[in-house]
């Protein structure tokens, strides 16, 4: 199915929202150029491997290791009419996303559904996650033009990859879905952080698990699939779950599945790692 020329959902047209300020400039040209400052990312690293809870360095070494095309893809996105089309349909996603009673009237079994399964089981909404961010983001990192609208879907599609993805909120899971994102969005520090943390599982865990080789398969499938926040995200969420996969071009996760069977297979828990790590010790 096209993508690009699939009808709107009627039930979703309700949560749009307002339409963004047509006269927003494409990019401010305040904005820094985007760097890589190993040096700092390795500092922050070694702050978060001292404490793998302390989140507050994980934005640092995002910062200092961004997706250095970004800004060119935005760019080129916004020249489009798909992506001038989804900015005024689909101004602020959390909105859209959070709406569980009006994604819930769609069809059972449609990607909504199972979103909505998924961010209920884990307790998450799109809005925490906004806000879980903005804790780490200083007021002079913010900008009114049409590149933030673009950059705040890579924020609030993130747990609607691990959905399409199959990548579950597991210690491997999460990492595939960083390698997945660094194939859809190629932030280093994507890649940097998933390798690190597959690696430290790796390292943990006494297991023959293809762990490595999921991630690899993940940032593979990440590359090769069409780049989600580019997608009409409220057609996605109306068609059935399989569907909506196979139009992005997402395959399914053999390895990550793989692990999981093995370590099941050894008393292992996928979900809960620091048990086996216990009782390893």
């Amino acid at each position: 199915m096209d993508m690009h020329a699939a009808p709107m959902s009627p039930v979703l047209d309700t949560v749009a929202g307002t339409s963004p300020a047509a006269d927003l400039p494409v990019m401010d040209p305040a904005r820094p150029a985007l760097r890589y400052d190993f040096a700092k990312a390795w500092r922050h690293f070694k702050e978060l491997v001292k404490d793998k809870e302390n989140t507050a360095e994980v934005a640092p070494i995002f910062e200092a290791l961004p997706w250095r095309q970004g800004y060119d893809a935005a760019k080129a996105f916004l020249a489009t009419e798909q992506g001038q089309r989804l900015r005024a349909t689909e101004p602020f996603l959390p909105t859209l996303l959070d709406d569980h009673d009006t994604l819930r009237k769609l069809p059972k079994g449609s990607l909504a559904h199972v979103y909505c399964d998924f961010m209920e089981r884990e307790g998450l909404t799109a809005h925490g996650l906004v806000e879980d961010l903005a804790k780490y983001r200083r007021a002079d990192q913010y900008y009114s033009d049409q590149v933030e609208w673009y950059f705040n879907r890579m924020r609030d599609t993130h747990d609607l990859q691990h959905v399409l993805s199959g990548y579950g909120r597991d210690a491997l899971g999460e990492q595939c879905v960083l390698a997945f994102t660094y194939g859809q969005q190629p932030a280093l520090a994507h890649l940097f952080l998933g390798y690190a943390g597959a690696l430290e599982i790796r390292k943990r865990i006494k297991s023959k698990a293809p762990i490595l080789r999921a991630v690899r398969k993940a940032q593979r499938m990440g590359n090769t699939c069409r780049r989600i926040i580019e997608q009409p995200i409220r057609e996605l969420l109306a068609m059935p779950y399989e569907e909506a996969r196979k139009a992005v071009g997402i395959t399914t996760p053999h390895y990550y599945q793989a692990v999981h069977s093995q370590w099941r297979s050894e008393g292992i828990d996928p979900y809960d790692l620091l048990a086996a790590v216990k009782k390893a010790a």
